[in-house]
């Protein structure tokens, strides 16, 4: 099992050949196989702020360019800032509006604490608002922006506060904005021509199915030709887009001389800014602490996972930005046999026997029969690659379905359908061998063994066990929880240094509420139905790979629970 401050020791086989813990992994109802990170396709469903929770629909996250609005980070420690309210003394401009917008403030000041002139606040405020003769003084609640993490506020960079705890913070300057804005107009306008390019050129290569796509193509009255004779334009015509010129950049030999006193000053270093402090602020990257400016907090996003094959979600959250619920949530620790590593003694290279405790759990609410059996040779393996990728072309989307590997991407099969009529199909991870060697040989049990389904109150209620008699490899069991014995050797060319692994393929009985018309019958002979579903039995199994360590001279044995 894999722990967040442990190795995974017991690591699951996605169907791509990838390895990953079984906190990692999904498992799809409806083909019944493991999925890992790659075999899903991932899809934003919602943009949210972390911090106000607010929801921002996506066509407007590309103008806020994914930031909140109304929160923002801190410079010095990225933590979120708080807005902070104090006490301000301003003059009295001319005119009934201001005096009747400062009466709620002068009505609410004994509830504030005042800002002295000895805290940042205070000094502020009083720099803010200088007494002139003649001049009528009244309190307003001013606010500015403080961490409350670091203790850093808006005033240490000369910031002015705000009327309003929301009001428009005023935002810095940057000498490249301009060229950035240029950069960005050119390259949307180089984008926009390009798609319309390859519009033009699938619009020429895309066969026409019929002699009259429409009825008023027999009569030689089509719309276009209408349009052209009453001397209207033709509404499909599209203007075709140029790339916006822009200046290139020119290197140039002449840069900035550097100071005289640059290696015989003495540096502050509390006033130089770190690494991470400038990376947080790429436009401008300001060597000073007095130049740091807050930054617009990032937006969050709620993803959903579809499986590549059968294109059904595999992870469905909630659309409340404040619920962290799920509507659909696969994992395969709720589908698939929990193996652990309870003990091993230690392992020798003379080719003694040692004893290997695993505890496997049935996290299920129906019981399952659990196999344990060899790996399949490499023959095999590629075999059973062949058949994926026949059964991915036969029964994965109609659109069209590719394999997409690390090295080639190739389409599997073609489409005459346009792109705006048709859903293209995500290509799929490109099957591969396990990349895995074994060098310890396990002794395998001789027979089957069933786990008794999940049970909540078993933990609290003291019942008696169903099963009897049990096979001599079952040490333990206890609810859902089973733990065996099994004899593992380690090879005798074995170097020290290198680590001892055993694999072996799990077999386990599963109870799907899927109906899917295109599955093959189980190949255990139970069937049930109810609720207008059609409730099978099915064979799975998966590969695992336990690690157990290093060879060992004598000591304590390795465990992990």
């Amino acid at each position: 099992m894999a722990f967040f401050n442990l190795l995974n020791r017991v690591e699951y086989a996605c169907v791509c050949g990838l390895l990953n813990p079984l906190t990692k992994l999904y498992f799809c109802r409806h083909c019944m196989k493991l999925r890992c990170g790659f075999c899903v396709c991932h899809e934003v469903d919602s943009n949210f702020c972390s911090n106000c929770l607010e929801n921002i629909p996506s066509s407007e996250t590309k103008i806020r360019k994914n930031r909140c609005n109304t929160c923002f980070n801190c410079p010095s420690c990225q933590h979120t800032l708080s807005v902070r309210a104090s006490i301000a003394t301003v003059p009295l401009s001319a005119g009934s509006s201001e005096s009747k917008e400062s009466s709620p403030a002068a009505e609410d000041s004994p509830k504030l604490k005042p800002a002295s002139s000895s805290t940042p606040e205070g000094a502020a405020a009083t720099a803010a608002s200088p007494s002139a003769p003649g001049t009528k003084q009244v309190t307003k609640k001013m606010y500015y922006l403080a961490c409350l993490t670091c203790r850093w506020n808006s005033h240490d960079i000369g910031i002015p506060d705000q009327t309003a705890a929301t009001g428009q913070w005023p935002e810095p300057e940057y000498p490249n904005a301009t060229r950035f804005a240029h950069l960005l107009e050119h390259y949307q306008s180089v984008v926009l021509h390009e798609k319309q390019e390859r519009q033009e050129l699938w619009r020429r290569k895309t066969p026409k199915k019929s002699q009259f796509p429409s009825l008023t193509d027999r009569t030689g009255l089509t719309a276009s030709m209408v349009r052209r004779q009453m001397g209207w334009t033709d509404g499909k015509v599209q203007v075709k887009t140029t790339p916006t010129p822009i200046k290139e950049s020119v290197a140039s030999d002449e840069v900035d001389e550097l100071p005289d006193d640059l290696f015989s000053a003495e540096v502050n270093l509390k006033t130089v800014t770190t690494l991470t402090q400038r990376l947080a602020q790429p436009a401008k990257q300001s060597a000073s602490v007095s130049q740091l400016y807050p930054q617009h907090k990032l937006l969050s996003i709620k993803r959903s996972l579809r499986c590549r094959q059968c294109d059904h979600n595999v992870i469905k959250s909630e659309y409340n930005p404040s619920s962290i619920k799920y509507r659909i949530a696969l994992f395969a620790a709720y589908h698939v046999p929990d193996v652990r590593l309870v003990s091993c003694e230690p392992l020798r290279s003379d080719g003694t026997e040692s004893v290997l405790l695993l505890r496997i759990t049935n996290p299920t609410i129906n019981e399952m029969t659990i196999t344990i059996m060899e790996l399949p040779t490499v023959e095999e393996e590629q075999l059973m690659i062949q058949e994926l990728k026949a059964l991915a072309l036969e029964g994965g989307p109609s659109s069209s379905v590719t394999f997409a590997s690390p090295s080639v991407s190739h389409p599997s099969s073609l489409s005459s359908l346009s792109p705006g009529f048709l859903r293209q199909g995500a290509p799929m991870e490109e099957p591969r061998l396990i990349q895995r060697a074994v060098n310890g040989t396990l002794k395998l049990p001789d027979s089957s063994f069933i786990i008794n389904q999940r049970d909540d109150s078993a933990e609290f209620d003291e019942v008696m066990q169903g099963h009897q008699d049990e096979p001599k490899f079952v040490v333990w069991r206890k609810a859902n929880h089973v733990v065996i014995r099994l004899g593992v050797q380690a090879k005798p060319d074995l170097p020290a240094d290198e680590d001892v692994v055993v694999g072996f393929s799990l077999q386990y009985t599963y109870f799907n509420t899927v109906a899917d018309k295109s599955l093959a019958p189980s190949t255990v002979p139970t069937a049930q139905s109810g609720s207008g579903k059609d409730q099978k039995w099915h064979a799975l199994s998966t590969r695992l790979y336990v690690n157990l360590g290093k060879l060992r001279t004598g000591g304590e044995p390795v465990q992990s629970n």
